[in-house]
C-alpha cells in the first residue's frame, strides 16, 4: 500500500496594494516576519513564508500590490509580482472586502493555468451584508477559483480554512524545507524589512517612499547589535529623517526583538543617495 505523499508547494500571494497580503501572510505563520503598513506600496521585496498545515508545507511568497502606476518603482515592483506567479504551484488572490472585482478581473486575464483560492480580507471591518454582497460579487467567477474563503486578521477567524482549501490545490511532493524553519530569508533582510515599516510609520506623507534601507552589520553576544543605513534621494530629507530617528529606532527594536527573543541594539546612519529613485540601475540594487 502506498504511503500518502504530503502535499507541498509554492503560492505566490497577490492582490492589489493594500489588500492586506502582508498582514495575511504573518497571519498565517503565526509569526510576523513580513513588513506591514497602512501606507500603499509598501512591499518591495518578494519574502518566502513557510507554513505547515498538518504534513502539508504551504510556502507562501509575499508579493509588491498590483497597480497601475508608471513609476519606475511601482513597473518594477509590478514585474516582480507577476514573475513570483510564475515559478509557483498556486496563487492566494488576496481582496479586500471593501474592493470592486476590477483587480481580481485583471488578474484572471493574466494568469491562464495556475489554480487558485481567493481571501477575502478585512472583514472583521464589514457588516455582514457587506460580506455576504460580495461573495455574491465573486459568485459569478465562480468557475475559475477552486475556493473562496473570508478571513480576518484581527479577529483570527478562518485560518485553519484557508490553509486547508490550499493545500487541496498543491500537487503530492516532499517538503521543500525543513519543518521548522519559517522563512528561506536571512535573519538581516527580516531586519531590514522591520526598521523599513518603521520607517513607513514614523515618517509622514511620502517621504518613506524615498527611504531604503541597508543593513551593514549582524552580530550577537550578550545582545543582538544591528548596524544599518537609512538611504534617502535627497538632501532635504536627511534632516527629517534624522529627527525621527529615536522613534524609527523604538518601533524597529520592538519588531526586532518580537522575533530574535533578544535585547536589541539598533544603530542608524541617515545618508543620501541622489536620486536614486529616478536612476534605475541603482533603485534595482537598493530594492533587491
Amino acid at each position: 500500500m502506498r504511503c500518502k505523499m504530503p502535499k507541498s508547494g509554492f503560492i505566490a500571494v497577490l492582490g492589489r496594494t493594500n489588500a492586506g497580503k502582508s498582514s495575511l501572510i504573518n497571519y498565517l505563520l503565526n509569526t510576523k516576519i513580513a513588513m506591514v503598513s497602512h501606507k500603499q506600496n509598501a512591499t518591495r521585496r518578494l519574502l518566502k513564508a513557510i507554513v505547515m498545515d498538518g504534513d502539508n508545507q504551504l510556502i507562501f511568497t509575499d508579493t509588491p500590490g498590483l497597480n497601475d502606476s508608471q513609476k519606475a518603482m511601482n513597473k518594477i515592483l509590478n514585474e516582480r509580482a507577476l514573475l513570483a506567479s510564475q515559478g509557483s504551484d498556486a496563487i492566494l488572490f488576496c481582496a479586500s472586502v471593501f474592493d470592486d472585482t476590477s483587480v481580481y478581473e485583471k488578474f484572471l486575464e493574466m494568469n491562464s493555468s495556475l489554480p487558485h483560492v481567493v481571501a477575502i480580507t478585512k472583514i472583521d471591518l464589514a457588516k455582514k451584508e457587506q460580506l455576504f454582497a460580495k461573495l455574491r460579487e465573486y459568485a459569478k467567477y465562480s468557475e475559475h477559483f477552486s475556493a473562496i474563503v473570508p478571513v480576518s486578521t484581527k479577529k483570527a477567524v478562518f485560518r485553519r480554512e484557508l490553509l486547508s482549501e490550499i493545500s487541496k490545490i498543491l500537487p503530492e511532493a516532499p517538503h521543500y524545507y525543513d519543518s521548522e524553519n519559517i522563512s528561506d530569508a536571512m535573519a538581516k533582510d527580516i531586519y531590514r524589512e522591520f526598521i523599513l515599516e518603521a520607517i513607513f510609520e514614523c515618517v509622514s506623507e511620502e517621504l518613506p517612499y524615498s527611504a531604503e534601507v541597508r543593513v551593514k552589520n549582524v552580530s550577537e553576544g550578550d545582545m543582538l547589535r544591528i548596524e544599518a543605513l537609512i538611504i534617502t534621494d535627497n538632501a532635504s530629507h536627511k534632516g527629517i529623517f534624522i529627527s525621527a530617528l529615536k522613534n524609527i529606532g523604538i518601533r524597529a527594536r520592538k519588531l526586532i526583538s518580537a522575533l530574535s527573543g533578544q535585547k536589541v541594539y539598533l544603530g542608524l546612519e541617515v545618508v543620501v543617495e541622489k536620486n536614486w529613485l529616478k536612476d534605475e540601475k541603482k533603485l534595482i540594487k537598493f530594492i533587491d
